[in-house]
Order: structure tokens, then sequence, then C-alpha cells
């Protein structure tokens, strides 16, 4: 899977919902930590960056902000927006701490063993609150701790800390905890994390003739 190039990501950070009263405010569901980060970003773009939405008023309703977006002045171009996914570039983000990673920075790293054995790919971060599953988009500014190998594929979150899912080149994707033991290392320089695989792996339950894909992991026991 190639990976889209990472000086040029982009981070989803709101969506733009149903037309509120008659003035063009919408619904914005933000997905950053503060949800009135969009206000300081300047400009959001659509993930083709064919259009620009600029937040110049917003404020607190129950789960959402009310938003009013230069230049959407009517109810009727309000509705026309709803839907719509607004994108920042990943460089306007804030700076991480040490051990602190965007969702978005560990997306299509590759994952290796301690040996340098390829295991696969990131490709999405979910999170799993209750019964709800949500996109990554919802985890523009979530930070994460270390770990990967193959290519990432997603981030999971059951409750119970981190779980990283790693799509190998061929087979069922791979879940492990995203912990400092079983990702010690994140090198986003190298565009990689090194993954220390444990004796269980979630998600193995392979025929042995598939078991060469990576020889250190057992079966997989089912998603959680």
């Amino acid at each position: 899977m190639a990976s889209k190039p990472r000086e040029h990501r982009q981070v989803c950070v709101a969506r733009i919902g149903a037309a509120h009263g008659v003035r063009g405010e919408v619904k914005l569901w933000t997905f950053t930590e503060e949800p009135f980060a969009v206000t300081r970003y300047g400009p959001l773009s659509t993930k083709d960056s064919a259009r620009q939405f600029e937040v110049t008023q917003a404020r607190e309703a129950k789960d959402h902000l009310v938003a009013t977006l230069k230049g959407v002045t009517t109810r009727n171009e309000a509705e026309r927006l709803n839907g719509i996914e607004l994108y920042v570039a990943r460089e306007k983000l804030p700076a991480t701490e040490a051990d602190e990673y965007y969702h978005a920075d560990l997306i299509g790293l590759a994952a290796v063993t301690g040996t340098n054995e390829p295991l696969g790919e990131v490709v999405a971060i979910h999170n799993v609150a209750g019964a709800e599953i949500m996109d990554r988009v919802h985890l523009a500014e979530r930070f994460v701790g270390p770990g990967h190998r193959g290519e990432v594929v997603a981030i999971h979150n059951f409750g119970a800390g981190d779980i990283i899912e790693i799509a190998p080149p061929a087979g069922a994707t791979i879940m492990l905890p995203f912990s400092n033991a079983v990702v010690p290392t994140v090198d986003l320089a190298a565009g990689r994390v090194v993954i220390e695989l444990p004796e269980e792996v979630d998600g193995d339950d392979r025929a042995d003739e598939n078991e060469a894909l990576s020889p250190r992991r057992p079966r997989e026991s089912g998603d959680p």
C-alpha cells in the first residue's frame, strides 16, 4: 500500500453538520482535543483541497459547536455543506512531547521486528468507546504512546489502552497493545516502528502454511 508523503499529510479536524437557524450557521463536530482549536488554524480545507472554509465565530452547544463560516449567510447555503469534512495541514498542529504521537503520524508507518524483518503497515485509526466505533477523524489531536511492524493500519482503544493494527503484505491484520514493551521504538524520521511480538497475537488464526509470514506469531485468538 502506498502511503501519502508524510510532509504533505492532512488531518481531519472537524465535520460540518446540519444547518442551524436561518442565518447560515452550521453545527460543527470537532475532532480536536480542545473544540475551539479549529478557530485558530486559519482556513480549513476539504480533503482534496478544492474548497476552503474559515470559522469566523463559534459557540459551544451540547455535543458540538455552532459555527459561522465566512461567506455562508443563508440556511440554504449552510444545508449544502452538511457532511463536509474539514482538514488542516499536519504541520499546523501543536508539537508533541517525548513519547507522544498524533495518530496521523503513525498511520502508514512500516512495522518491523527487532531484527528488522518487515511485518506490515498502519492504515487506519479507530477508537472504541462502549459499542461506538469512531473513525480516525475523531482523533485528530489524540496523543498515543509508542508502537508497530509491517504497516500500521489502525490504532484502537477498547478502554484498556491503545491497540495498534498492522496490515501484513497478505492475510489478516494483527492487533497488538501499543505499549513500550511491545512497541519499544517509534522512528518517525525513518518511517517505521519496531515491534517485539508477544507470545500471543490477536487475530492470528491463519493456517500453518501462512505462518511463514511471521514465524514468531502464534495463531490469532480473534478480535476483542
